[in-house]
């Protein structure tokens, strides 16, 4: 239920298209510097969004290839979106876990 695109968590949060412009932007030019590894990490208070920009995020990196080269690999190692609702997800507890499974 942590991965981004889990069933759990349906509707999906999304950024609308146009909105958070600027923050995608910073986030995807950190994602491309492929001279770089990068973690971004979101960080905010309750309801600001921060599960509908990562949510985007992830959803754009699922869809771009390691090189142009490939069919096959992606970019998107692994995600994990914590929940105050669901109790394996409001700890750390599988955090460590889950993005290992994922790879």
């Amino acid at each position: 239920g942590a991965q981004y695109n889990s069933h759990e968590r349906q509707p999906h949060p999304k950024c609308l298209q146009g909105t958070r412009v600027d923050l995608l932007k910073d986030i995807h030019g950190f994602q491309d510097d492929t001279e770089k590894n990068q973690l971004v990490w979101l960080h905010g208070t309750a309801g600001v969004r921060k599960s509908a920009v990562a949510f985007t995020v992830a959803e754009r990196m699922r869809g771009l290839k390691v090189t142009e080269e490939t069919n096959v690999e992606r970019r998107l190692a692994g995600t994990f979106f914590f929940s105050r609702k669901h109790t394996k997800r409001c700890t750390t507890g599988l955090f460590f876990v889950t993005p290992f499974y994922q790879l």
